[in-house]
């Protein structure tokens, strides 16, 4: 007798599903959010002009405002422009789009899970080269695979989740210069590199690059991201995209946000690479750890102790990290976003007692 699942595709039931424990703790530092929150004044300018619009009324069909802001904002053309309900749903509709049987796409891991579960669902063939030894990319290595495979897409997160590391400008040029699909570029945590690839989008028609509000801009609740690229490409994902895909509450906090980022989050972006920093040179000082350099607002670090042993012992201590040893090379590897000072101060000491007493 058949079974509802039998419908399912045989490599999605196979896949594991994108999920996250449900810990809680006074100190969460596992989702690389902006540990300070939303800035006070971006909240209430915000309410004050959510209270003069009708709530019945749907948002604007194309968020013309929201594009040109974004446009302004990421230094692109307005016509180039995607907003999205987080750049997972721009991710999603570009290779909604782009990949179906007989597609490929590449990545390089170890990377954000969801560009490969994505495409597995879509019957896309996901081919990954991974980071080299020093868990950077391993341009040769993927230059050479683009050039053999040709794959219809390649993502690579700039700087990478969860290793930190960033692909060079000439790098990109080279992958650009070989690839006949797409290349996107995922710049989630881009402010704290001090780096975009946005410039290349004048000289490379198949470039596509992905941002988010979740993590420099302090509004993960909200749920906002945007996709630059080519107008023609952005007119072709764009028809993946739900009607009023993104509500009224966050297209207006995304304009707020926007107009307000050089007083209210910019500060708070250069705290958190102040932070990380120190981070990096006090946990580089206990024995038993090897913290791995980022340019975003998290580090993995390789453990003489087991992962999932550090996250059980920081957990006690009401602290919560991000247990990442199940991904490819990153065995002996947890990973932390980086908190607000008090916050680090007490998980430096938390893993001080742990690796101390071990």
């Amino acid at each position: 007798m058949s079974k509802p699942t039998d419908t399912i595709k045989p490599a999605v039931r196979a896949l594991r599903a994108y999920a996250l424990t449900p810990h809680r703790a006074s100190v969460k530092i596992n989702q690389n959010e902006n540990p300070w929150g939303a800035p006070v004044r971006i909240k209430e300018e915000t309410e004050r002009r959510l209270a003069e619009r009708k709530w019945s009324r749907y948002p604007d069909f194309i968020p013309v405002a929201l594009h040109e802001a974004l446009a302004g904002f990421g230094g692109w053309k307005a016509d180039g422009v995607l907003a999205g309900n987080g750049s997972n749903e721009l991710i999603q509709a570009l290779l909604m789009v782009s990949v179906g049987k007989g597609k490929r796409v590449l990545i390089s891991e170890p990377t954000f899970t969801l560009y490969g579960q994505i495409a597995t669902v879509l019957d896309g063939e996901v081919i990954s080269v991974p980071l080299n030894f020093n868990l950077e990319y391993d341009v040769e290595s993927l230059r050479e695979t683009i050039t053999n495979s040709q794959p219809d897409v390649t993502i690579i997160c700039s700087p990478n989740n969860p290793t930190g590391c960033v692909i060079a400008d000439d790098d990109l040029r080279k992958l650009l210069g070989a690839a006949s699909g797409l290349v996107v570029i995922d710049e989630a945590y881009h402010e704290f590199s001090d780096h975009s690839v946005v410039p290349l989008l004048n000289e490379h028609a198949n470039l596509v690059v992905l941002r988010t509000f979740s993590k420099a801009m302090a509004m993960a609740g909200l749920r906002i991201g945007y996709l630059l690229a080519a107008p023609e490409l952005t007119r072709e994902i764009g028809k993946a995209l739900l009607p009023y895909n993104l509500n009224v509450i966050s297209q207006t906090a995304a304009e707020v946000a926007i107009e307000l980022y050089e007083t209210e989050l910019r500060p708070l972006v250069q705290k958190i690479t102040q932070e990380r920093e120190r981070l990096f040179s006090e946990l580089k000082k206990l024995g038993g750890l090897a913290p791995v350099r980022s340019r975003a607002n998290f580090m993995v670090m390789r453990s003489r102790l087991k992962p999932r042993t550090v996250f059980d012992e920081l957990l006690e201590r009401d602290i919560l990290i991000r247990d990442v040893s199940s991904y490819p090379m990153l065995g002996d590897y947890f990973r932390l976003s980086v908190g607000t000072p008090e916050e680090n101060d007490k998980l430096i000491a938390a893993l001080g007692e742990i690796f101390n007493e071990r």
